[in-house]
């Protein structure tokens, strides 16, 4: 996501060009009268300006595919990286349709300089990338397609990366034994501790998003925004859940003890909390008496995490400031990587990985000398 002055920057002048969804739209609206104010830019061309009125249904459908083909969180990055580059062009006088590699190689410049910025803080090199692939969906969109390898835009991003880039700041893990202190902070006794217990046990057992944790069901098509549902077995939990890469199972054990066996913490907070329908985790309300029937924001978990984890005294030989940007809801898939004795294969199903190489990125502690090519070689 972009940073919060880039995001502030991107929103504080409105794009001259309409939002892809609106484009959409407008496939299926009458044009509209004419204004006595001046004229916007024209809306890309159609090929069939003005539908018949018998199919607004399906150019309402369309608009809800549109919505679907992507998460929320990337519709809002692609927007807001969208009105970012139309307000830096805007301020040089510039034209952005159509597409000039040039030009968009010039404002990536101005990202890695900080002169896009108020507060001329230059952009990361991941913020970059993430702004020139916005830009190549949104002039796809409006059918008029950008060339990312042009000199222009090619050269200038390697040298960019060989000038800026620099390595990942993973989150820290959540090994077994902080998980376990962190529940030892929660209130068992409450129905907020109960809901903290199932979310940290089920995310951590599951290798689970915190959007995948939230986006849950109690069973299959309770809710139109589910990601999922989970099944009560009496091995354990069945998992099905559509995420990143789409539809997959995971399969959670029961645990070696109920106070820390996932099946038992969910178990217990469905039915102290009387849930049989609907999002699994939602919101403690009346002085945590009461249970809401709002599920919960995914930012809900990220903050769950670093509070149990500081509370926990967790990474203690670090300062407190420190401390709390060490974790984040990645920290339960991390922790769950790190931590399993198993084969490599099975923890990259149960994260839902391509590529063993994405899974290992995420094991904080594994043997990285296991397999020793200078013995190997004979030295």
């Amino acid at each position: 996501m972009a940073d919060e002055g880039q995001v502030s920057a991107a929103t504080s002048e409105e794009s001259d060009l309409p939002d892809i969804i609106d484009v959409v739209m407008e496939m299926g609206r009458a044009p509209e009268e004419p204004s006595t104010e001046a004229p916007s830019p024209p809306l890309p061309a159609v090929a069939n300006p003005r539908l018949p009125a018998h199919l607004d249904a399906l150019a309402e459908r369309a608009r809800d595919y549109v919505e679907a083909a992507s998460s929320a969180n990337t519709r809002r990055a692609y927007a807001a990286d969208w009105k970012h580059f139309c307000a830096w062009a805007r301020r040089q006088h510039l034209d952005v349709l159509p597409p000039d590699p040039q030009l968009v190689g010039l404002s990536i410049t101005a990202c890695a300089s900080g002169k896009v910025t108020g507060d001329k803080k230059p952009n990361a090199v991941s913020t970059i990338e993430r702004r020139l692939s916005s830009l190549t969906w949104n002039f796809s969109q409006r059918g008029q397609p950008l060339d990312r390898k042009d000199r222009h835009i090619a050269t200038v991003l390697a040298g960019i990366r060989n000038s800026h880039a620099s390595p990942p700041r993973q989150k820290e893990a959540i090994l077994p034994e902080d998980l376990i202190a962190m529940l030892e902070t929660l209130d068992r006794g409450a129905l907020r501790g109960l809901r903290d217990r199932a979310m940290l046990l089920l995310g951590f057992a599951g290798g689970l998003r915190r959007s995948e944790i939230v986006g849950l069901d109690f069973s299959r098509d309770q809710t139109e925004e589910s990601s999922g549902w989970v099944e009560i077995l009496d091995k354990g939990i069945l998992v099905n859940i559509r995420g990143k890469t789409g539809w997959r199972e995971v399969e959670i054990g029961r645990g070696s003890a109920d106070a820390t066996c996932p099946v038992v913490a969910l178990q217990t907070w469905l039915k102290l909390a009387r849930i049989g329908h609907g999002p699994l985790f939602r919101r403690v309300t009346g002085q945590g008496k009461a249970v809401g029937a709002e599920r919960l924001n995914p930012q809900e978990v990220a903050r769950l995490v670093k509070r149990a984890a500081l509370a926990a005294g967790v990474r203690g030989d670090l300062a407190e400031g420190e401390r709390g940007a060490k974790f984040s809801g990645h920290s339960l898939r991390a922790g769950l990587a790190s931590s399993a004795e198993v084969d490599e294969r099975y923890v990259q199903k149960q994260l839902g990985h391509a590529s063993a190489e994405m899974t290992r990125r995420y094991q904080r502690r594994r043997d990285r000398f296991r397999v020793n090519l200078t013995k190997a070689s004979g030295l």
